[in-house]
């Protein structure tokens, strides 16, 4: 054999075990580049990140998540290896409209009344988002009331799979320990990830209606009974905002506590998997804010709250800035259209619309709801060359149709 053909078949082989490594290297790769991006966003929100971090580092011991038994929908609490509850898992598919809801009541619901099922206003099987968007805006307008959350992937036995899931899993798993250097190396082991959101858990607090109920506003101390009002407050301007449909006094919280050294409470705005609608309600429901009806809603909006928003909210550049970072998030959905999405944030600018007045005015909340609803979309959008970026004109459209019924 001619050097020439040696080389060649030495570079055949060269090439055919590099294809051979590649996997490998981008295996590696892969790895590093994970690593990289949590310990990213380690350094952007430690507290939220450590507790997640600390939920995967449970699973892998079996320190499984507990399903939640209330609601429509599949959710679970969350341990860490202390087996303490640190967060509350939401996944995509097990959503009222998801294929995997594992409530059969609401599938009942869904298949025998559809006509009656869901909010014909809202995205299907985007309350995920819908529960991270009301944590962005809560922390891009300050208010600090809604527990941190984000979109995170998980896995658990313990969450509701398919049979083929299970099916697909367990021959993974024995395909890989029959075969353990051969098919063990490239199969990926495990139950599918989920896509969905991860809610910091808030502990000692309770539903606002039970903890209204026994609470005496008048014998509240001043500097307890200015914070309730300053935080509820808070609650109605991102309620209104992000037109929270599924707003009843048992899906906020409160903790209220008397010490030797005083009295404090703390208000905690969960449940946010039900607004922003791409259409105000229209047909059967109204989907009121129940807050609304309390006596904390007969109080005008305070010098100290429109103090704080005005200025943000008077900012078009903040509400742009704050509609480019929905739609980052938003646009992760497979099921992502930019139509609806526009028709979302023309209801949220609305919405803001109508905010500003309140609080220019110092009108009450129970006045705030009473408002004509708005929409402001996009009407044209032009190029502005002294400003170097594009120009946007809005049209407001105001709600002609109104649902059937306005009490529910």
């Amino acid at each position: 054999m001619s050097s020439s053909a040696l080389e060649d078949d030495d570079a055949a082989y060269g090439g055919a075990m590099a294809g051979a490594n590649t996997p490998l290297l981008n295996e590696a790769e892969e790895l590093i580049a994970q690593e990289q991006a949590r310990a990213s966003q380690l350094q952007k929100d430690p507290k939220f990140y450590t507790a997640f971090l600390s939920v995967e580092e449970a699973i892998l011991n079996n320190i499984q998540p507990e399903r939640i038994v209330q609601g429509s929908s599949g959710s679970y609490f969350c341990r860490n290896m202390e087996r303490v509850t640190v967060g509350v898992f939401k996944p995509k598919n097990e959503e009222p409209y998801g294929h995997l809801n594992p409530k059969w009541m609401k599938w009942m619901h869904k298949t025998c009344c559809p006509c009656c099922f869901g909010r014909s206003c809202l995205v299907p099987n985007q309350g995920y988002l819908s529960e991270a968007g009301a944590s962005l805006v809560d922390v891009n307008l300050r208010l600090n009331i809604v527990p941190r959350t984000k979109i995170v992937k998980l896995a658990s036995p313990n969450f509701y799979y398919s049979r083929f899931d299970r099916a697909a899993t367990a021959t993974k798993r024995a395909a890989s320990e029959r075969f353990p250097d051969s098919l063990g190396r490239h199969l990926e082991l495990g139950l599918p990830l989920k896509v969905g959101s991860f809610q910091m858990f808030v502990k000692g607090y309770k539903d606002a209606f039970i903890v209204l109920r026994h609470l005496d506003l008048d014998k509240m101390s001043p500097e307890a009974r200015h914070s309730l009002q300053m935080q509820f407050e808070a609650l109605v301007v991102l309620d209104y905002i992000i037109r929270n449909t599924d707003r009843g006094n048992d899906n906020w919280l409160l903790r209220h506590e008397k010490t030797e050294e005083g009295e404090s409470i703390q208000l905690a705005a969960i449940d946010n998997g039900l607004a922003f609608p791409f259409k105000h309600p229209d047909n059967w429901r109204t989907y009121p804010f129940h807050w609304a009806y309390l006596p904390l809603a007969k109080e005008k909006l305070s010098a100290e709250t429109r103090d704080k928003l005005m200025p943000l909210l008077d900012d078009d550049d903040f509400v742009e800035e704050l509609v480019d970072q929905l739609f980052v998030l938003f646009s992760q959905d497979p099921g992502f259209s930019k139509s609806l999405f526009e028709e979302q944030m023309g209801v949220m600018r609305g919405q803001i619309l109508n905010l500003k007045k309140a609080l220019r005015l110092s009108m009450t909340p129970a006045e705030l709801v009473q408002m004509p609803t708005l929409k402001i979309v996009v009407h044209k959008t032009t190029a502005d060359t002294a400003m170097g970026r594009a120009r946007r004109m809005y049209q407001q459209i105001i709600t002609q149709r109104l649902p059937t019924f306005r009490c529910c």
